[in-house]
């Protein structure tokens, strides 16, 4: 079984399971179930996969961010592509959080309560006013930032780490293709740990339905129907704004032709496992030439995350109203500019989306055991969010394509534009593909 079925196999008999502890009672304090398997077992596994969670964080953000900003250094050599395309993947990705936070601040509070067994569990910290947040940004000692875990001091820190190597020029090589390796044993970290996922979920679940009961399932089902509902916003909504509004071409041609990419994208739950079908759909397809879509497509796999910045969002809303937090207008603004930043060499893989809500939950004071509430339904929305940053990495390579005027609108505007090529593949390409998706299943 893939780790998708897994995952979702053990959500249903974590249900179940808690529902039979909750509705027969089971779980009374003092009891056998409540000490021995709630707060013990189901606790113990639970905790363990957190930790682990929270253990990758510092690390994979250091290395990513440092390894992406290295990549970032084509900007020099491919001037307006590179510029253009860095502004864009920024902007969708902070649109697509704003998006989330705003619907789901509205939505979520009116259709569930606060918990108050979570509540009473969870006691917050008061959210620092904008102005702090903002001067706190700078670390005064980096060790302390490090051991106390202060995400936005640590990605101040490795963005301009970064940077500096790139100043330093041939020297730093070694030192990129040393990050890069530590950086890809990091992504191989998270597919071991990803891999206890399902055992983690059933106890996740079965301990906290088995605590708070249906409340607990109807808030989680408000929490899918707005993660899903602000995807499809971002994609038909804002994704096909910006694009009309820079390009002036048709959106629904464009979503016709990368209908393909989408597919891929959905069932392999990976940006990057996903761009040799998307470059075939921008350049055979659309007509982009590939001397634009070589770099933006790939480009945007490492630093454009709308579908992952609108589950953090959404997320960060809804743990907080489960544990009646109030995080205010700076808690806000904290969590559009963590993800924005973050995104910034966060590798398009299966999982990664985890570690870094678990980052954003951290800065903002939120109980990083609330992903717990939400892991079981995240292979499922990570699916649908892959399919909304593979559309955006298209919509950016159009756009940039056209200001280039690197886009051939004859072959944009053939609706049957490299169908028959899309079909045609070499034999080394289809053993490549079938060695991608066969590693990403693996993952």
């Amino acid at each position: 079984m893939r780790l998708t079925q897994k995952v979702l196999w053990a959500m249903g008999l974590g249900i179940i399971t808690g529902l039979i502890i909750n509705l027969g009672g089971l779980n009374l304090e003092g009891s056998f179930i409540n000490e021995y398997i709630t707060g013990g077992l189901f606790y113990v596994i639970g905790k363990m996969f957190i930790t682990a969670l929270k253990m990758l964080v510092v690390p994979l953000v250091f290395f990513s961010l440092i390894s992406g900003v290295f990549g970032i250094g084509d900007i020099k050599k491919l001037g307006q592509v590179g510029i253009k395309s860095f502004g864009l993947y920024m902007l969708t990705t902070a649109i697509a959080i704003a998006v989330a936070i705003g619907i789901a601040s509205v939505v979520i509070p009116m259709f569930s309560s606060p918990s108050s067994a979570a509540a009473t569990a969870f006691t917050a910290k008061e959210a620092p006013p904008l102005g702090e947040v903002l001067i706190n940004i700078i670390p005064g000692n980096i060790i302390e930032a490090f051991a106390t875990g202060n995400m936005l001091q640590i990605i101040f820190f490795s963005i301009l780490l970064g940077i500096s190597f790139l100043m330093v020029g041939k020297k730093a090589e070694s030192i990129a293709e040393g990050v890069e390796v530590l950086n890809e044993a990091m992504m191989k970290m998270v597919t071991i740990i990803m891999a206890t996922a399902p055992v983690a979920v059933f106890a996740l679940l079965a301990k906290a339905i088995g605590e708070l009961g249906l409340d607990l399932l109807a808030q989680l089902a408000v929490y899918v129907t707005v993660v899903i509902a602000a995807l499809f916003l971002h994609l038909f909504g804002t994704l096909m704004l910006i694009f009309h509004l820079f390009t002036r071409l048709n959106p629904f041609i464009f979503l016709q032709k990368i209908r393909d990419a989408q597919v891929f994208a959905f069932s392999t739950s990976s940006s990057n496992a996903t761009i040799p079908v998307t470059l075939r759909s921008v350049t055979k397809r659309m007509g982009v030439d590939n001397s634009v879509a070589s770099f933006t497509v790939p480009f945007g796999a490492t630093i454009n995350m709308d579908g992952t910045a609108i589950m953090q969002g959404v997320a960060t809303v809804f743990i907080a109203n489960v544990y009646g937090v109030e995080l205010g207008l700076s808690g806000y603004l904290t969590v559009i500019l963590m993800s924005v930043l973050a995104s910034i060499g966060t590798a398009g893989v299966p999982g990664v989306g985890l570690i870094m809500l678990s980052m954003v939950f951290v800065q903002v004071g939120l109980p990083v055991e609330g992903i717990g509430l939400i892991l079981g339904v995240d292979r499922l929305l990570d699916m649908m969010r892959t399919s909304v940053n593979v559309t955006g990495d298209a919509v950016v390579t159009c756009i940039v394509a056209q200001s280039e005027k690197e886009l051939d609108m004859s072959l944009f505007t053939d609706a049957k534009a490299g169908e028959v090529e899309a079909l045609d593949i070499d034999e080394a390409e289809e053993e490549r593909l079938a060695e991608i998706i066969h590693k990403t299943e693996e993952g």
